[in-house]
C-alpha cells in the first residue's frame, strides 16, 4: 500500500495554515523522551523556534505533531546528521530520525525558517552552555551522612553521598548526590522520602536504606491517574490508574509492565498492576466479525501486542509476558469478600485472566506455532529493535524475523501455558487444563531439543528464519535467566549457563556477542531489569559469584545515576558513552530515568533476594540469598537488617534477618531458623501460609553456616571503545552467487562483507552445518540437492564469537506467478508501474471484501513446497504500527480438497522514494503431488481489529488496516 505524503502546498499554502501547522509541531527526540515538551513557537515573519537543553550524546530527533500525524524530515529515505549553524531543507512527510551530536551540555535552538513557503529550512545552533554550578551543599545540616566511591572504567572515581536529617525518624527523608555527569539536564542531587504504605529498610547502611527508598519513590512517581502517548488518542491523556513506563515513556506497555510486576511491583501495589494489566486487554472493535479460522470467544478478549516490528503481532509474539504479571497479581490481590459479600477481587480478575489467556493462547497456536519444531515463532522478547540484535538484512525482510523462533518468547509462552492450566483447574475446566499442561510440557521438550547448544553450554537466543531455521550462536541474558527461573533448564543446564554466560566488570551484557557497527541500546548494554532476572537465576542456582556481580550492578547503577535507569553501556556502566571517532555508535541512544522494570527489579532485589520474601499461591516462601561478599561489603557494620511494614492481603509483616559473623571466604549463608510471631516455623522449606499470618506479624530469619555454593563465572573485560573480537561477533557474510552444475554439485561464492583476516566461515545447508572454518571465496558442495537452501555464518578464530547467518539462498528458483498472469483472479485491477513501484501490482489489497486467488497452478515435481506472496506493505515504518498484514492462505487440489492452509504474515517493508523493492511473506508449508492446484488468500486479523487501537494515530487507527500491495506468488520446492 502506498503511504501518500502530505502535500507541501497544503501545509504551506498561507500564513494562517502555516501558523497552525507549525504551532502544532514539536522538536521530539531522545533528549526529551520523544515527548511534546519542546513546541516550535512562532517568532514572527514565518520563523519558529524551540530552545532545548541537551546533554552529551548522538541524539535522534524528529519534528512532529503531538499525534505524529505530521512529520517533517530532511530525507525521507535515510537518517541525516545535522551540523550546527547549517541550513537543511525539510520535507513534510514521515521518515527516519535525524541526529544531533553533542559533546558538552548546552542549550540548542531549533529554528524553522518558512518565509519561503516552498522550501522550509531547519537550522540547529548552540546558544548557551548549560549552567551546572556546584551551588550550596544539599547535605548541609544533615546529622547522618555516608558516601560511596565507585571506580570507573577509565581510572577515575565517582562519589555518591547520602544524608538524612534524622536517622531515627520513622519515615526518613534523604538527599543523594553524585559526581557523575547525569544523562539528562537537572541538578546533581535528588531528594526523596520514605512513604507510609510502602516498606522500608533499616540495615545499618545508610546508602542501602536510601536506595531502597529511592526505588519506592520512583514506583510512586510512575503511579499515575492518566497516561499518554503521541500515537494514541491524539496525544491527549487517557484516564487510567496505572503504572506508566518511565519518565520518558508515559504509556503502559505490555512487556515493560509484565516484567516490572513480576520482579516486584505486584507485591507492593497489586491493584494498580491489575488495572494496568486490564488496560492491556481488548476485544474486537464494534462491527468486527472474526474470520472463521480465528479461535476464541465471540468478544475476542485477548492480550494486546504493542506497536512494533513490521506492524506488531504476530511478527512480535511476546504479549504473553502479561501472564507473568498476572500470576504474581493473583497471588497478592485480596481474596476475601467485602462486608456486603461482593467484590472478591482475586476471583474476578482470575476469571478475566483465564478468558484472555485462553483466547490468546488459542489464537497464537494458530498464527504463530510451528508444528515441525514444536516452537512458537516471533521476535525475541523485549529485544524489539531489529538493527540492534538481528542480522543487518533483517529490517528489509521482516518475514524472516517473523518465522524465527526465540528462546525468551518461547519460555514466556511456556509460563503462560502453565498459568492457564492452573486457572482452568481452579475454574473446573479439566479438559482445558489438560490441554494447556500438555502443550507446556511439549514446549519445554522442544525448547531443549531445538535451542540448547551443547558446544556453548547455553541456549541459543533464536533460530534463523524460514529456509534456514538453524539455531544461532547468539545469546541473551534475559532468555537464559528465564529458562532457569521457569524450570525449562534443569540443574545441570542452569549450572552451565551461570558459569558460561559472560560478565563484564559491571555486570552481564544484555546480548552476547555484541553487534559490530551498532550503537548502544540493546547492543553493548546492561539493562537493570535483565540483571534482576539474572540475580534470580543465580540465587536459584546457588551461584554466589554471579549473584555478587548482579547485586553490585543494580546498586551502582541506581547510586551514581540518582535513579533506576533504563539501561547502561555494559563495559563502562555509563548512562551515555560518547564515541568521538564514530558518533553514530554512541549510546544508549535513549535512556529514561525511573524506568518501571528497573524500579521493579531493584525493589525485587531487596525484598525477594536479600530478605527472601517470595509469594506463593497460598502464602510466602522465605529464601534469602545473602552472599559472603554482600555480608562483608554492604552489611559489615551490623549483625541484623530489617524490612519493615511489608503489606500483604491487608496484613503487616516485619522481617528481621539475623546475620552471622562476616567471613573472608566466599559462598552464601544457609537459613538456620525461621520464627513467626515467637513460634518457630516447622520444616526446612521456609514457607508460611496466609492462614498463619495475623494482622501484624514479626518474622525472624537466622542465617547460619556459610555454604561454598558455586563460583564459576566467565569474566570478560575490554576498553568500551575497542571493536575487537573479544566482545564482538563478526559481520554476517553474504552469498554472492549460487550455481548448480549439471552433475549436481553446488558452488557458493562467500563474500566476507568486510570481515578481517582472522574470520572463517560456516556453511549451513537446509539448516544443518555442512562445512566449517572455510576461507571466503568459492566453496563446492558435492552433497547438494536440487532443492538445497544455504546460509553462511562468520566465526572469529581467536574468540569463537559467531555472526548472524547470511540471508539464505536456494538452488531452486521456484514457480513465480505475477499478478499480470491470466490465472490470477481478484476484484482489483493491476496498477501500472511508476518511479516508486517499478512493477505491476494490486494496490491496497486486503479489505474484508477483497478477493485473491491463483487458478491452475501446475506442479510438475512433487515434494515439499513453501508458498509465499510477493508484496509490499508501506502502511507504516518497519519499526512502528499495528498494520502488519496477517492473512489466511489455502492451497487446494483439483478436487477442491484443502492440501495446506494457515496464517501468513506480510509485515511492513521499507518504503523508498524510487525503486521500492517487493518482498516475500512468511511461507505456507505444503507437501504436494504433481497436479493442478488453486491458491486462495482470505482475511485473518491483526492488532488494528482490536478496540484498544481505535485511537491509534497511524494506519489501523481510524479503521482496521490489513492491506498491502500484491505483486504475485512464489512456490519454492525445498528439502
Amino acid at each position: 500500500m502506498k503511504r501518500h505524503a502530505i502535500a507541501l502546498a497544503a501545509l504551506l499554502s498561507c500564513g494562517g495554515v502555516l501558523a497552525q501547522d507549525v504551532d502544532g509541531l514539536y522538536v521530539r527526540g531522545a533528549f526529551n523522551g520523544w515527548g511534546t515538551a519542546s513546541p516550535l513557537a512562532a517568532q514572527g515573519d514565518g520563523v519558529y523556534q524551540a530552545d532545548v537543553e541537551v546533554m552529551p550524546g548522538n541524539h535522534a530527533f524528529k519534528l512532529g505533531t503531538g499525534d505524529w500525524g505530521v512529520e517533517w524530515v530532511i530525507d525521507p529515505d535515510r537518517s541525516t546528521s545535522v551540523k550546527p549553524d547549517t541550513d537543511y531543507r525539510l520535507k513534510p512527510q514521515s521518515g527516519p530520525e535525524t541526529f544531533l551530536f553533542v559533546r558538552q551540555p548546552g542549550t540548542y535552538r531549533f529554528t524553522i525558517d518558512a518565509r519561503d513557503k516552498s522550501t522550509p529550512v531547519l537550522k540547529v545552533a548552540r546558544i548557551a552552555d548549560a549552567q551546572r554550578g556546584a551551588g550550596p551543599d544539599p547535605h548541609a545540616g544533615h546529622a547522618a551522612q555516608a558516601s560511596q566511591q565507585w571506580p570507573t572504567w577509565d581510572g577515575k572515581v565517582e562519589t555518591v553521598r547520602y544524608s538524612t536529617p534524622d536517622a531515627d525518624a520513622l519515615l526518613r527523608r534523604y538527599v543523594q548526590s553524585s559526581t557523575m555527569l547525569l544523562r539528562d539536564p537537572g541538578p546533581q542531587h535528588v531528594e526523596y522520602a520514605e512513604e507510609d504504605g510502602l516498606p522500608r529498610v533499616r540495615s545499618g547502611n545508610l546508602a542501602f536504606d536510601a536506595l531502597f527508598a529511592l526505588a519506592g519513590r520512583e514506583m510512586r512517581q510512575n503511579s499515575v491517574s492518566q497516561i499518554n502517548d503521541g500515537n494514541y488518542n491524539g496525544g491527549k491523556a487517557i484516564d487510567c490508574d496505572c503504572f506508566a513506563t518511565g519518565e520518558k515513556w508515559a504509556y503502559v506497555w505490555t512487556r515493560d509492565l509484565a516484567y516490572a510486576a513480576d520482579l516486584g511491583l505486584a507485591l507492593l501495589d497489586p491493584r494498580r498492576v491489575r488495572n494496568s494489566l486490564d488496560f492491556k486487554l481488548s476485544g474486537w472493535r464494534p462491527g468486527i466479525t472474526a474470520a472463521a479460522q480465528v479461535p476464541g470467544t465471540p468478544d475476542g478478549l485477548q492480550i494486546v501486542q504493542d506497536t512494533g516490528s513490521g506492524g506488531s503481532w504476530p511478527v512480535s509474539t511476546d504479549r504473553l509476558t502479561w501472564a507473568l504479571a498476572a500470576e504474581e497479581t493473583l497471588r497478592t490481590l485480596p481474596a476475601h469478600e467485602t462486608d456486603n459479600g461482593a467484590n472478591n477481587e482475586r476471583a474476578q480478575f482470575a476469571a478475566r485472566a483465564l478468558k484472555a489467556l485462553s483466547n490468546t493462547l488459542e489464537i497464537d497456536r494458530v498464527a504463530a506455532f510451528d508444528p515441525v519444531s514444536g516452537l512458537y515463532t516471533g521476535e525475541e522478547s523485549f529485544l524489539d529493535w531489529r538493527d540492534q540484535t538481528y542480522a543487518a538484512w533483517i529490517p528489509g525482510d521482516l518475514a524472516s524475523m517473523a518465522s524465527s523462533k526465540a528462546l525468551s518468547t518461547n519460555v514466556v509462552v511456556y509460563q503462560a501455558l502453565n498459568l492457564a492450566a492452573k486457572l482452568a483447574r481452579e475454574h473446573q475446566q479439566p479438559d482445558k487444563a489438560q490441554r494447556y499442561a500438555r502443550w507446556a510440557q511439549d514446549l519445554k521438550r522442544a525448547i531443549n531439543a531445538r535451542l540448547w547448544l551443547k558446544d556453548a553450554g547455553m541456549y541459543s537466543s533464536l533460530t534463523a528464519g524460514h529456509l534456514d531455521d538453524a539455531p544461532l550462536h547468539k545469546f541473551d541474558w534475559l532468555g537464559q535467566a528465564l529458562a532457569i527461573v521457569s524450570g525449562v533448564a534443569d540443574d545441570d543446564q542452569a549450572r552451565s549457563i551461570l558459569a558460561r554466560y559472560p560478565h563484564g566488570p559491571l555486570g552481564a551484557p544484555t546480548i552476547w556477542p555484541q553487534q559490530i557497527g551498532v550503537p548502544v541500546y540493546h547492543n553493548r548494554s546492561i539493562w537493570p531489569f535483565v540483571t534482576a532476572y539474572g540475580l534470580r537465576a543465580a540465587a536459584q542456582g546457588k551461584n554466589a559469584a554471579v549473584a555478587d556481580v548482579a547485586y553490585a550492578s543494580l546498586m551502582r547503577g541506581a547510586a551514581v545515576n540518582l535513579s533506576n535507569m533504563e539501561n547502561l553501556e555494559w563495559l563502562s556502566g555509563q548512562p551515555l558513552l560518547l564515541d568521538e571517532h564514530d558518533p553514530d555508535l554512541s549510546g544508549p541512544v535513549i535512556n529514561s530515568r525511573r524506568q518501571l522494570w528497573s524500579v521493579g527489579g531493584y525493589l525485587g532485589m531487596v525484598v525477594n533476594n536479600v530478605f527472601g520474601v517470595q509469594m506463593l499461591d497460598d502464602g510466602i516462601a522465605l529464601r534469602p540469598f545473602v552472599t559472603a561478599k554482600l555480608r562483608r561489603d554492604t552489611f559489615g557494620g551490623t549483625n541484623e537488617i530489617a524490612l519493615h511494614d511489608l503489606r500483604l492481603h491487608g496484613k503487616r509483616i516485619d522481617v528481621r534477618l539475623r546475620l552471622p559473623a562476616a567471613s573472608e571466604h566466599d559462598g552464601y549463608y544457609e537459613v538456620e531458623r525461621i520464627v513467626l510471631n515467637g513460634r518457630q516455623v516447622a520444616g526446612a522449606a521456609g514457607t508460611i501460609g496466609l492462614i498463619d499470618l495475623t494482622d501484624s506479624n514479626r518474622i525472624e530469619i537466622t542465617l547460619g553456616k556459610l555454604v561454598p555454593g558455586r563460583h564459576d563465572i566467565r569474566r570478560v573485560d575490554a576498553n568500551p571503545h575497542d571493536k575487537g573480537s573479544a566482545v564482538f561477533g563478526p559481520r554476517e557474510p553474504t552469498i554472492d552467487s549460487l550455481a548448480r552444475a549439471a552433475s549436481g554439485p553446488v558452488t557458493l561464492q562467500i563474500d566476507a562483507n568486510g570481515n578481517a583476516a582472522n574470520v572463517r566461515y560456516r556453511v549451513y545447508r537446509d539448516g544443518k552445518l555442512v562445512a566449517d572454518k572455510l576461507p571466503a571465496g568459492a566453496w563446492l558442495d558435492p552433497g547438494a540437492g536440487a532443492t538445497s537452501c544455504y546460509a553462511v555464518a562468520a566465526l572469529y578464530t581467536d574468540s569463537g564469537n559467531v555472526s548472524h547467518h547470511s540471508q539464505p539462498r536456494c538452488v531452486d528458483a521456484g514457480i513465480g506467478i505475477s499478478v499480470l498472469d491470466a490465472r490470477v483472479a481478484s476484484n482489483l485491477k493491476a496498477t501500472a508501474p511508476d518511479a516508486r513501484f517499478t512493477q505491476a501490482h494490486l494496490e491496497d489489497w486486503g479489505k474484508p471484501g477483497d478477493r485473491f486467488a491463483v487458478e491452475d497452478i501446475r506442479i510438475e515435481q512433487p515434494g515439499n513446497y513453501r508458498i509465499q506472496v510477493r508484496y509490499h506493505n508501506g502502511a507504516n515504518q518497519v519499526n512502528l504500527g499495528i498494520s502488519g498484514g496477517v492473512k489466511w492462505l489455502a492451497l487446494k487440489d483439483g478436487s477442491g480438497r484443502v492440501v495446506a492452509q494457515g496464517v501468513i504474515q506480510l509485515p511492513h517493508a521499507p518504503l523508498l522514494q524510487k525503486d521500492t523493492p517487493s518482498v516475500y511473506s512468511t511461507p505456507l508449508a505444503a507437501r504436494v503431488e504433481a497436479g493442478s492446484y488453486r491458491l486462495e488468500m482470505t482475511d485473518f486479523y491483526n492488532m488494528s481489529y482490536l478496540e484498544s487501537n481505535r485511537s491509534f494515530s497511524g494506519a489501523g487507527g481510524a479503521e482496521p488496516s490489513n492491506r498491502f500491495d500484491i505483486y504475485g506468488v512464489r512456490l519454492l520446492r525445498v528439502k
